[in-house]
């Protein structure tokens, strides 16, 4: 292996490692329900979009729904490519 491909490997661990802290809070802080930041600059755009394609920000998705629209959307994927 080259010192580029070395060097590569070590900037991408620590860039992982950097960003572990920071994603997880946030992600912990989103599935608590709780406010983040980005809620004050795209909160208007999600409250925006969810009527638009019908969706309800209070309901939860059963097991079946999450299946079929994962089927959907595997499909149209298949199909861009």
């Amino acid at each position: 292996m080259t010192a580029n491909g070395v060097l590569q490997l070590v900037v991408y661990v620590v860039v992982l490692l950097a960003l572990a802290k920071p994603l997880g809070a946030y992600m912990a802080r989103v599935y608590e329900g709780r406010r983040i930041a980005l809620d004050r600059v795209l909160g208007w755009l999600e409250r925006l979009i969810y009527p638009l394609v019908s969706v309800r920000a209070n309901d939860e998705i059963t097991l079946k729904t999450y299946a079929v629209m994962l089927l959907f959307f595997i499909l149209a994927g298949l199909l861009a490519v």
